[in-house]
């Protein structure tokens, strides 16, 4: 028999023997459509050549033994690295070679091509195996063919290809069809989805692309460009730059070779608005010739576009009717469910009449609105972004939350019962009952280890010893807007001070503070002084008569320089301060947003001459906020601080000119974007040189791919995130080291 076919003589009937990939490639292009051309070296070929070397048995009865010692690491390696030695040595036929040879000619002279695992069989069942077992680009030359060829075959004997069959009870003796075609010169590449793999929604595409060959994408080294577009009307609904710090490209005589990419190609979209939409009219087509969503491999010359592969999309949910009667849409800031009665206030004065389990639909959230968000069952907004007031009590809280709707207030006025799905960002009428709950899983495994340390972010002492009971090694960052407000009861501070209160807000502070203190024992809590705007003072009361009308509030009257301006307010909040370190001193301070040399100088003056200045043992942190930072941090470290702390929040609105709590330009917000970076990179690098350390308080390391590898790439000594993504955040940070350790010994 023939164990070589040209990809034009298969289709999908042939799957057994040509494997997934290889059947999907043959049937694309008897569809009509670009496929690079090759040939697929059959399942057949891998058998014949074990049966001639007279391994075949043994090959079999060795795998079964590998199948029973899945759960013992290491006999399944001691049993794969035999395996693998097997199929090495018997190599491949000189029947088969000679084919494989005058099919690898027949493409051209001196050509580069890839050679990729086709599973086959149970193998390829629900396409479970893809990219598990091996796959080479840019192979060249006869002898490399054949090498590869017989690599892909001895992937099939890796611990996790086995560990993965034993756990589907795969026992049968596996086999494996191998593709090989033309390598085409992208100098782009993606992945389009003709269905959204995250909501499962089947009226959107959802296209990732990258410069240079798609491996990049394959291997999660860069973050992709993302495009979504509505298959109704076929409009681009969003386009989202991700954070490219190199492409892949195929080295002349075989392998492939990283390219970094300046910080300005690295920030331009892949993709034009012409070439989404093509692209996604090209997926439409495939999906309708299949008939079922499509993960399609595409890669660009230029305005030429070929499908490299194309296989069902297995990991959708089943078909779903959409949410009945969506009232309004925002930014999905605090995940799950939530319902009940919708209850809109427009001033934090009017939280008593809101009753507990009631939906709080509000204009936008400042510190004070926190009494009633802690009774709600769910919280809606019509402004505010990401990192609004709003978006970070609710998570913290726990508490489904959408933000920058625009309208709520008024679309759900008089409504009843409403559900709140902070997750897809909806608000929906009626109650929708929210999933059963899990029992946590009980685990005694030991954390992940982390060169890295990992500290978390807090607000309020509600969940202080629920999280200081986790894996983290302090507060990074502990915020005293919510425990500052709550402490004056809503009231203004110099209100308090001018009717002689100052003792009472002492002692609410010292009791609230306390209680995040302790738990965490000898961990440090560095706390971030007050730095609520003057249009979030004036919403106090009797805010009016003291706080100034600001135009630009963010970037007005707050930080460093208030408590200059204001030394008898600073005094109070660092005598609470000193109070609590006498009982625990694990507590450190923090001084945000400064701007100049001066205010700084000046500040820590007055730190210096209060008691909690005359304390031993007091670290003193700077927010690395505004970008003056990276010229004046040298002459910050002359003055004594301690630390710096990357508020990446406040960096990106003020190098990117973005307002933070815009939901209108909220897709301008990037905290990846590539002059973001470039400044924390030089703020990293600088205090390392200077001996200080430094950290990143945000959620951009768990929630943005390759945000955590940056970091740990530039030498950070600590990242501080949100009390629900610890176990996320130490994954991403575990591999980010894991990849520079990697990148190192190479």
């Amino acid at each position: 028999m023939s164990y070589v076919r040209d990809l034009s003589a298969v289709d999908l009937a042939d799957a057994e023997s040509a494997g997934g990939k290889g059947a999907n490639l043959g049937e694309l292009i008897a569809a009509g459509f670009e496929v690079p051309p090759g040939f697929v070296i059959l399942r057949e070929a891998y058998l014949a050549s074990l049966e001639e070397a007279g391994v075949r048995h043994e090959v079999a009865e060795l795998h079964a033994e590998a199948i029973t010692a899945a759960d013992d690491p290491e006999r399944l390696a001691a049993l794969c690295d035999l395996l693998r030695g097997l199929i090495h040595r018997a190599g491949m036929t000189g029947k088969i070679l000679a084919e494989v040879i005058s099919a690898y000619h027949g493409l051209g002279q001196d050509l580069p091509i890839a050679v990729r695992s086709s599973a086959t069989g149970e193998d390829g069942a629900e396409a479970s195996f893809a990219g598990m077992n091996a796959s080479f680009t840019n192979v060249w030359g006869d002898d490399a063919v054949r090498e590869r060829i017989v690599d892909c075959w001895a992937s099939l004997f890796s611990p996790r290809v086995i560990g993965y069959r034993a756990s589907r009870g795969f026992t049968g003796e596996p086999a494996i069809a191998v593709v090989a075609q033309r390598m085409i010169p992208a100098d782009r590449a993606g992945v389009i989805f003709t269905a959204d793999p995250r909501s499962g929604d089947r009226d959107r595409v959802v296209i990732e692309a990258v410069y240079g060959q798609g491996e990049a994408i394959v291997s999660g080294s860069v973050e992709p460009d993302t495009y979504l577009v509505s298959k109704e009307g076929l409009r681009l609904l969003s386009a989202r730059v991700g954070s490219k710090s190199h492409k892949i490209i195929a080295e002349v005589g075989g392998g492939d070779v990283k390219v970094a990419l300046t910080p300005q190609a690295a920030g331009r979209r892949v993709l034009d608005d012409t070439m989404v939409l093509e692209l996604a009219r090209l997926a439409t087509r495939v999906e309708d010739h299949y008939g079922c969503p499509q993960d399609i491999e595409f890669a660009l010359v230029g305005k030429e576009i070929w499908i490299v592969q194309s296989r069902p999309v297995t990991t959708l949910p089943l078909d779903r009717e959409r949410p009945p009667d969506v009232l309004v849409t925002g930014l999905a800031a605090s995940p799950g469910l939530g319902g009940g009665t919708v209850r809109v206030l427009h001033d934090p004065a009017e939280g008593g009449q809101l009753r507990d389990g009631e939906v709080l639909v509000a204009p936008m959230t400042n510190p004070d609105w926190v009494p009633a968000i802690r009774r709600a069952s769910a919280l809606v907004t019509d402004g505010g972004g990401m990192t609004c007031h709003a978006a970070v009590v609710a998570r913290e809280l726990r508490v489904p939350c959408v933000v920058g709707t625009g309208d709520a207030t008024r679309v759900l006025a008089g409504r009843g019962q409403v559900t709140v799905d902070g997750t897809a960002g909806e608000v929906r009428a009626g109650l929708v009952q929210a999933p059963a709950r899990a029992e946590p899983v009980v685990t005694t495994a030991a954390p992940e280890a982390i060169g890295t340390r990992l500290y978390v972010n807090l607000a309020m002492p509600d969940h202080a010893e629920e999280v200081a009971a986790q894996q983290v090694d302090g507060v990074g960052l502990l915020r005293a807007e919510f425990l500052l407000t709550e402490a004056l009861g809503g009231r203004h501070p110099r209100d308090l001070i001018a009717k002689g209160e100052e003792e009472s807000f002492v002692d609410a502070m010292t009791e609230s503070l306390l209680k995040i203190t302790k738990p965490f024992g000898s961990r440090p809590v560095v706390y971030r002084a007050t730095d609520l705007r003057s249009n979030e003072f004036r919403g106090l009361a009797g805010g009016e008569a003291y706080e100034p009308v600001e135009s630009n509030p963010m970037i007005g009257y707050r930080g460093c320089f208030r408590y200059v301006r204001e030394q008898d307010l600073f005094d109070l909040e660092l005598r609470t301060l000193a109070l609590v370190r006498e009982q625990t001193p694990n507590l450190h301070l923090m001084i945000p947003f400064v701007r100049t040399k001066w205010e700084l100088e000046a500040c820590l003056e007055l730190v210096d001459a209060s008691p909690l200045g005359r304390q031993r043992g007091l670290h003193r942190w700077i927010m690395a906020e505004v970008p003056s930072v990276v010229h004046w941090l040298p002459e910050y470290a002359g003055l004594g601080i301690d630390g710096v702390s990357i508020g990446s929040n406040d960096l990106t609105q003020l190098v990117l000119g973005v307002d933070r709590d815009s939901a209108v330009c909220a897709e301008l917000f990037d905290e990846a974007d590539p002059a973001v970076l470039a400044t924390i990179d030089e703020i990293v690098t600088t205090a390392r040189n200077l001996g200080l350390t430094s950290s990143l308080c945000g959620q951009a390391p768990s929630s943005k791919p390759g945000f955590a590898e940056h970091l740990v790439r530039f030498g950070i000594t600590s990242i501080s995130v949100n009390p629900d993504v610890i176990d996320t955040a130490r994954s991403a940070i575990a591999a980010a080291e894991r990849r520079v350790l990697l990148d190192g010994a190479r």
